[in-house]
């Protein structure tokens, strides 16, 4: 009796350090448009995010918007998780004055970060700007630690070209890819240089005007996908394919009914979750809400891609196994989406 007693305990002891490690033995549920609670209970600040894998850990970082936030100071959060559900919180990653004398309402937007191998550096890039987007340039912090520390190290125009929302695309073969919104020329995917430290050439420049930048490699193909200027106000977000990020590439064609306006998202990452029965594509997007943008929301979806056609589903509750690669809709009916943004 004694035996299984403490058998009962040692499996008890184990399912409960899974728990506080956020590994689940079957499939976790992410509810698009919901709060989005991490560790402590609140709401993720990850707006206009980003992740990063390293091992078995997902760093997820974006815009921290919390309402207490030092009006002084622009914030990068950061979160880790092993299922992509769960989320725990770090202390934000980056709290940054300004840095070159921008002004009051200077701008910090959609950080993204890169591991790079070769000098055993994390590299945060950043939108910078001042607050009537004339600055127009990458701002970049570095750090040793994937989850804190990060200093500031410059700021400046990628290949000397304007550059406003910025994405990040790391290919199969480990090459690294700043994606930017250039908006007298279109949508650029730069290569990195060695170091990750600045911009090393164009690979291609798509003359689309396009910001929300995204790229993901399935299946030999290339799917590149980016929302139109409107501001806070979400629009039909569009796709194209190619055999090489060089191009050339397709028309751009919408990931989901026009009318739907994405579902009220923006994209800001495709992230590719490989495992041995499934390989699943997931639509990272927000649902900004820039009057309370504290409780602006994420729009996670598996997309449905292949033979060079991607389509975003409609918003429903989905399970994912980060351990197989199998996500699956089920929810018979969409929860309800917040209200769209106003300008």
């Amino acid at each position: 009796m004694m035996r299984h007693l403490f058998a009962l305990c040692a499996l008890a002891a184990v399912g409960a350090l899974a728990c506080a490690a956020g590994v689940s033995a079957k499939p976790q549920t992410i509810h698009p448009g919901e709060l989005w609670p991490d560790d402590r209970g609140n709401h993720v600040q990850a707006h206009g995010g980003g992740i990063l894998k390293q091992g078995k850990t997902y760093y997820w970082f974006g815009e921290y918007r919390s309402r207490d936030n030092d009006p002084n100071l622009r914030y990068v959060g950061c979160y880790s998780s092993q299922d992509l559900v769960h989320w725990k919180f770090h202390e934000p990653a980056l709290k940054l004055a300004d840095p070159e004398n921008l002004g009051e309402r200077w701008v910090l937007e959609r950080p993204k970060v890169f591991y790079n191998a070769r000098t055993k550096m994390y590299i945060m890039y950043f939108h910078l700007d001042s607050g009537n987007y004339s600055l127009a340039r990458v701002g970049i912090a570095t750090s040793k630690k994937a989850d804190r520390d990060y200093k500031y190290l410059k700021s400046f125009r990628p290949l000397g070209q304007i550059s406003r929302d910025i994405g990040q695309f790391v290919d199969d073969d480990g090459s690294a890819y700043l994606i930017f919104e250039d908006r007298p020329n279109g949508f650029h995917i730069a290569r990195l240089s060695d170091d990750y430290l600045t911009v090393e050439r164009d690979v291609c420049l798509i003359p689309m005007h396009m910001e929300g930048g995204a790229v993901v490699h399935y299946q030999g193909l290339y799917y590149a996908i980016g929302s139109a200027l409107t501001g806070w106000n979400p629009n039909p977000n569009k796709y194209a394919t190619a055999t090489s990020l060089a191009g050339p590439w397709s028309e751009f064609k919408d990931i989901a009914p026009p009318e739907a306006n994405t579902y009220g998202a923006q994209s800001t990452m495709m992230l590719k979750v490989v495992g041995p029965k499934a390989t699943t594509v997931i639509f990272m997007g927000d649902l900004w809400k820039p009057k309370t943008q504290w409780d602006s929301r994420y729009l996670w979806m598996p997309v449905e891609i292949g033979d060079g056609k991607l389509t975003l589903p409609s918003p429903h509750d989905w399970t994912l196994d980060v351990k197989t690669g199998e996500a699956e809709i089920v929810s018979a009916t969409p929860p309800a989406a917040p209200a769209a943004p106003s300008p």
